[in-house]
């Protein structure tokens, strides 16, 4: 035993000394030197049986100690990878056998070296024992935690806004179940009281699942909507299905010609979209005066209520076509193609653009097959149809265009284009003209957009031109309309305003979430507003007629020295409520183990890193917030009566390198989805960005790295935030510890004040307290919950909670194809 443990020693040293070496010679820490060189001097004496080396050893746990509640307080997590091992070690040279001197031929001489070995046994174990209970005590600590509570008085008694009318507090129309995009919902049925209660109603699985040939970001992220008294849901292969909303049941599915290709960076559908035809839908709204500065008039008409249209109970098993449909669901697919259904049968609408499909390729300067489809249902508002579209990051310089087009809602007739990089044209093309091509590459909106009737206004999260961290090839209005939130007139497709939320975008950093619309009370009035988060942490609150900011946005300085022939902004917009966390140190660093926390110092004293917005480079940028985002695609909720939102901001470190295209090797595999080297074919670089992880695949930054948060959105000011998720589905023990994971997905808030969202990367689906985020309820799902939930109430008047289950390629999580539904326990 004195051997092996001997031998651990010496290794551990060898390794920390050699990598404390490289460490200190970048300019980091000594400790790993220091600690390396004690742990070979222990190590010598341990093969010498000397009693000294656990004397010697408690010592260097002492030193340790200190210097680790010196770098990161009172805090669990930070204490536990700079202790952990060494505890543990610790206990081995407590082990029989350890450090036991070599037996002497004189009694005297063997007493007084037991004596010795036990008095060193007894040193190092009261240490051991003391730093160990010193350290387990910060559990407690409630680091990192903001205790408070949201504001719980109704403050807004407007019952429904504009085309939110249409909706019924029953049902869930739309993806943010209005297209107001909220993600609230006035049901109360179920409370913080009795949430406790919810049991699973129903399971549905779809038998869609990942193929052969499918890319690595292959997710399921749909959330249902429900019409009637029926859902319609889409899954990754563009698949739409029809289930009774009472029990789950398959009413009928149709399947598009979507096959496996690896071309495209996502296979994912996050819903579809519904018109309820002329009977239903809202009186058009008279739009305000085309311009292109801010400025939008008040005097749009009020959107009248519409009655409810409830989907029929016929099926189709496999269902053709039919001349005309009442009503209609539109499906976007990843082959390009709008496709209308019949709600009622999921037959083809055949009076819709050619036979029911309309090729949304047509116009486009380039047209490689898996490079531009639509991930997000479009808008349906005002007799239109408004679908953006998704084009791959950083394939190819030459890639289609982000256009976005609005389509008559029966017929399919183009009736106008936004293209952000010819933004002033907006007549439509005439899709049978080969001559007429939109913008290539141009800023896309691949999220969800929003839309207000009352004020005939569409408004679009924008996206960057590819490459992305490459702005040589933008123009004037390019780099205007990147990474920024734009206001469509309905009528025309004229910008009515933007705002940008960053300045010459080199990080991937696109407009993500779509805007949510509430009026807000101020002391000024009320004001409708548009409140949108982003990728880098800030939440902007606007007035959603002008574009101006209703919280304070300030300019604040940036990083400066892009690679040779880009530039970068002198400064960049900051939102007086944002989650931008604390710049990264060295000191901040983690890992699973003290080596692997050595890596990521190294790893990070080697990279660039001047705080957020440090300009990508050859030897690699750290990217903080990563793309990933702190917000990402599945948003905020907003509670539109008590003006508070609830959000999942996340803290996860990226890295970005520009790889100089004549450094490529023929093994390096490309173009494989958003992470890793993609090729930027016709650019001067490719890029490598992926997630700054130690060698143990953990992040190297400490955590927290998931959180929840409720936010008064009157002051701006942050009630509560709480770390958010476990483990559970991250280490080879199932162990339910809470720590702030990563997640990606959105909530949903009910007019009770439950928030429910899965989201976070082990598989649950929570019920959280919307004043004080406290986690009410939670259930085992059989896959990952990235997609958002929602609520309806079905026919015998239970209110029913959907999630779709099918986990998330990128983050990893478990792929499935459940449907979800939860009711109380009667």
């Amino acid at each position: 035993m004195n051997a092996i443990a001997a031998l651990l020693t010496l290794l551990s040293g060898l390794a920390l000394a050699i990598g404390g070496g490289w460490l200190l010679s970048l300019g980091g820490s000594i400790y790993y030197v220091a600690a390396g060189i004690v742990l070979l001097i222990t190590a010598f004496l341990l093969f010498r049986r000397r009693p000294s080396a656990l004397v010697l050893y408690a010592a260097f746990l002492i030193g340790t100690a200190v210097w680790a509640f010196f770098e990161s307080g009172y805090d669990w997590w930070p204490l536990a990878t700079r202790l952990g091992f060494f505890l543990i070690l610790g206990l081995i040279l407590l082990l029989p056998g350890v450090a036991r001197p070599l037996r002497s031929r004189l009694e005297s001489d063997r007493r007084m070296a037991a004596n010795e070995a036990t008095n060193a046994k007894a040193v190092l174990a009261v240490i051991t024992v003391l730093i160990a209970v010193g350290a387990l005590g910060s559990i407690a600590n409630p680091t990192h935690d903001v205790a408070g509570e949201l504001p719980d008085a109704i403050v807004s008694a407007e019952p429904d806004m504009g085309n939110n009318a249409s909706t019924g507090d029953n049902d869930w129309h739309a993806y943010g179940r209005t297209a107001y995009g909220q993600r609230y919902s006035p049901l109360n049925q179920i409370t913080p009281d009795n949430v406790g209660k919810l049991k699973l109603a129903w399971t549905y699985q779809t038998g869609d699942i990942k193929g052969e040939g499918d890319t690595n970001e292959f997710t399921y992220q749909a959330t249902p909507i429900k019409i009637g008294n029926t859902l319609y849901l889409c899954t990754p292969h563009n698949w739409v299905i029809a289930l009774d909303a009472d029990s789950g049941e398959k009413k009928w599915e149709y399947k598009a010609d979507v096959v496996a290709d690896g071309q495209r960076q996502h296979q994912t559908c996050r819903g579809v979209s519904y018109w309820p035809g002329d009977a239903g839908a809202p009186a058009a709204a008279s739009a305000p005066a085309a311009e292109n500065t801010a400025g939008a008039s008040d005097n749009a008409s009020a959107a009248a209520p519409a009655a409810d249209t409830t989907a029929a109970t016929a099926t189709a098993s496999t269902p053709d076509s039919t001349a005309a449909c009442n009503s209609r669901l539109y499906l976007p697919t990843a082959t390009a193609k709008l496709i209308a259904l019949d709600p009622q049968t999921g037959k083809v609408c055949t009076d819709f653009a050619e036979n029911g499909e309309l090729d949304l390729t047509h116009n486009m300067p380039f047209k490689q097959h898996g490079y531009y489809y639509s991930t997000s249902p479009p808008v349906v508002a005002d007799g239109k149809i408004i679908v953006a579209g998704a084009v791959n990051d950083n394939y190819d310089i030459h890639s289609p265009s982000g256009v976005i087009r609005a389509y008559d809602v029966r017929s399919g007739k183009l009736l106008w284009n936004w293209d952000s990089g010819n933004p002033d044209d907006t007549a439509p093309f005439d899709p049978n003209n080969p001559d007429q091509k939109y913008t290539e590459s141009s800023p896309n909106s691949w999220s969800v957009g929003s839309a207000d009737e009352k004020l005939g206004l569409v408004y679009f999260p924008m996206g960057n031109r590819t490459p992305d961290q490459l702005g040589r090839y933008r123009n004037e209005a390019e780099e205007k309309y990147s990474t920024s939130v734009v206001a469509l007139n309905l009528k025309n497709g004229q910008v009515q305003w933007v705002h940008q939320f960053i300045h010459h975008d080199l990080w991937d950093m696109d407009s993500p979430a779509q805007p949510s619309l509430m009026d807000i009370s101020t002391q000024q009035g009320v004001v409708p507003s548009l409140v949108v988060p982003t990728k880098q942490g800030d939440i902007f609150v606007l007035d959603r007629r002008t574009g101006e900011a209703v919280l304070p946005v300030r300019e604040v300085k940036a990083p400066q020295g892009a690679i040779e022939g880009e530039r970068t902004s002198p400064t960049q917009p900051e939102s007086a409520l944002n989650f931008k966390p604390e710049p990264l140190t060295e000191a901040k660093m983690w890992g699973g183990t003290p080596f692997d926390q050595l890596w990521c110092r190294i790893a990070f004293k080697s990279l660039r890193y001047e705080g957020q917005y440090t300009p990508p480079s050859l030897q690699g940028s750290i990217v903080y917030p990563g793309n990933f985002g702190a917000f990402n695609w599945g948003g905020i909720a907003v509670d539109p009566k008590r003006q508070v939102m609830f959000g999942m901001p996340l803290q996860l470190a990226f890295v970005s390198q520009m790889v100089p295209r004549e450094e490529l090797g023929k093994d390096v595999k490309m173009n494989v989805g958003e992470q890793g080297v993609n090729s930027n074919e016709g650019a001067p670089y490719a890029v490598n960005m992926h997630p700054f992880l130690s060698p143990l695949g953990v992040p190297c930054q400490q955590p927290p790295w998931g959180f929840v948060t409720g936010v008064d959105l009157r002051t701006g000011k942050i009630a509560w935030k709480h770390k958010n998720g476990t483990v559970r589905d991250l280490t080879p023990l199932p162990l339910p510890i809470k720590m702030g994971v990563p997640g990606i997905g959105g909530p949903m808030i009910t007019g009770s004040g439950v928030v429910f969202m899965g989201a976070a990367v082990d598989n649950y689906l929570r019920a959280y307290n919307l004043t004080t985020g406290e986690v009410l309820w939670n259930a085992r799902l059989p896959a990952g919950g990235q997609a958002t939930p929602m609520t309806y109430l079905n026919s015998k008047n239970e209110q029913m909670v959907v999630l779709v289950a099918g986990g998330h390629g990128s983050i990893g999580t478990k792929l499935g194809d459940y449907v979800m539904a939860y009711k109380l326990a009667q």
